[in-house]
């Protein structure tokens, strides 16, 4: 199941990261790299939601899509932190939490499964608030501008990219509260 339809758009939300890093080497205006690169992550981070949703409609989920696609939201939602980080649009702390704990959780599930208890790792309310918050952060600080002539995108983003760090933080104690029992009883 490597070339599903919905295991092709989970590829392109691969694909797209050098080509949304790539707008900010463009001889561009500021202005227009930060509208292309932020139509592109709305248009790939749409993706996430399209395929799941087709996987379930035809029929074609499989586990090597639900591997890949976390994988894909961390590796596109990570290289726009790098991004936003060198165009000093992000604190560094923030950065650093969302990606350590991204780093962190991601080892922890490895082994968690390794150990057969992945189930007290399963994705909580918590991680799907902080990936929301996300989502909604980094296209507001990709734009860096005033939207609709009214809206400051910059202040906004930068809130909610505090309120993810939080939620980063909070999740992962979460699932490592979780894990803990799990990891103690299978090492006695």
């Amino acid at each position: 199941m490597f070339l599903t339809i919905p295991t092709l758009l989970t590829w392109a939300r691969i694909g797209a990261i050098p080509l949304i890093v790539g707008v900010f080497y463009l001889p561009l205006s500021a202005e227009h790299r930060n509208q292309i690169a932020t139509t592109m992550f709305v248009l790939f981070a749409a993706t996430d939601w399209l395929d799941g949703w087709l996987a379930r409609k035809l029929n074609q989920a499989s586990a090597f899509g639900a591997f890949l696609d976390p994988v894909a939201d961390k590796f596109l939602i990570c290289a726009c932190l790098l991004v936003l980080l060198e165009q000093g649009r992000v604190d560094s702390l923030v950065a650093l939490v969302i990606i350590g704990r991204e780093i962190a959780i991601s080892a922890l599930r490895e082994w968690m499964a390794q150990i057969g208890a992945s189930r007290s790792v399963a994705v909580h309310m918590l991680g799907k608030l902080k990936t929301v918050s996300q989502m909604v952060a980094i296209p507001f600080l990709l734009f860096d501008g005033v939207l609709f002539g009214v809206f400051d995108t910059r202040p906004w983003g930068a809130g909610l990219m505090w309120v993810a760090a939080v939620l980063t933080v909070w999740s992962m104690a979460y699932y490592l509260h979780k894990a803990i029992p799990e990891i103690r009883a299978k090492s006695k």
